[in-house]
């Protein structure tokens, strides 16, 4: 029996590509592996956590159980964060298209989303103010104007920062999703 995820004529990246034959597509998933820096900060932020938690625990132990409350609150808030940072991003299923934020998602219906592309703008730099030149996937509602919505993902996001071909493998899936699902 070949194991073709092992063999030289296939590579590891395009097997797991390729879709299985038990994908569910009204299943929200995101079209995109989460990016490094992305997963860095998520990292970073458990990592912090852990040391809070210890703290918590060190300061029951001294008795002061009222304040060890508190700190398991901000160590439990703090973990919520890096999980949610790890959430955020473009999700895509055969009802729509979610655009899951920090504090907000938004989930749109293919029945009200106009077009799907990639367009040269000015965009933000790791969610920054600071704008620099690069691309951005917008998309078009029915019921609001062009100017009213905010770009899916950019060039200079935490997902695809220093990795343009992984921007334009997304791009092109959610663009794809559109076109299948906007009409029918």
């Amino acid at each position: 029996m070949p194991l073709p995820f092992l063999t030289a004529d296939r590579s590891f990246e395009a097997a797991s590509e390729s879709p299985l034959p038990y994908d569910d597509r009204d299943r929200w998933r995101r079209p995109y592996r989460p990016g490094p820096w992305r997963v860095a900060g998520a990292a970073l932020g458990l990592l912090l956590s852990s040391f809070i938690l210890f703290g918590a625990v060190l300061i029951a132990l001294t008795g002061s159980v009222s304040d060890a409350v508190a700190v398991l609150v901000v160590a439990l808030a703090v973990i919520a964060s890096a999980l949610r940072v790890l959430r955020m991003g473009v999700w895509v299923s055969a009802r729509g298209l979610r655009h899951v934020g920090f504090l907000l998602t938004r989930t749109v219906p293919w029945q009200r989303v106009v077009s799907v592309r990639t367009a040269q703008q000015p965009v933000r730099w790791l969610g920054l103010p600071r704008t620099v030149q690069g691309q951005a996937l917008t998309f078009v509602r029915k019921d609001r104007s062009p100017d009213e919505t905010a770009p899916l993902m950019t060039t200079h996001g935490l997902d695809f920062l220093s990795r343009p071909a992984a921007f334009d493998r997304a791009a092109d899936t959610v663009e794809a999703w559109a076109a299948e699902y906007r009409h029918g």
